[in-house]
């Protein structure tokens, strides 16, 4: 997600600087793997303000990230890279074999057309899932669990 900086040409366009979304391959999301998310405005069921000064912000909906990976030994394609409202990181929409679609965090340099799995004995590639053991040291890491089977919870820097 590179940044563009403006030319001074006024004093207000002086620090403007903007995301440049050049990455992003599709601006709608895959319906199946989107819902509601609901916001209070801090009111409770009541209607009663309830802490104040919350409310106001877009209209969001959420995507449904796999983060546990668990769909071992089926090879996926990226289809999107997508724009998520709800977190600082690109989505990547995987087609699998199977038929079965999922966003997954994009790890940064992965593109639209290549192939990713989840399995014990992938490759060292960018976007496969391995168990840690299997991982050579000196790795760059993505998406880690802290605890096994409770889904990545740690994410890189450079994403």
């Amino acid at each position: 997600m590179p940044i563009k900086i403006y030319k001074p040409t006024s004093p207000a366009r002086r620090y403007h600087t903007v995301l440049v979304n050049d990455d992003i391959t599709t601006s709608k999301p895959y319906k199946p793997l989107v819902e509601k998310l609901d916001q209070s405005g801090g009111r409770n069921n009541h209607g009663e303000i309830t802490s104040w000064w919350r409310g106001g912000g877009h209209k969001r909906l959420y995507r449904i990230i796999d983060f546990k990976r668990d769909k071992l030994d089926v090879p996926g394609t990226v289809a999107t890279i997508e724009y998520d409202p709800n977190r600082s990181s690109r989505i990547a929409l995987i087609s699998y074999a199977d038929g079965d679609k999922r966003y997954i965090l994009q790890p940064a340099g992965l593109k639209v057309g290549d192939k990713i799995i989840a399995s014990e004995t992938a490759d060292i590639l960018l976007g496969n899932a391995l168990p840690m053991k299997n991982i050579p040291l000196g790795t760059l890491l993505h998406n880690v669990e802290l605890r096994r089977g409770k889904g990545g919870q740690i994410k890189s820097k450079k994403d």
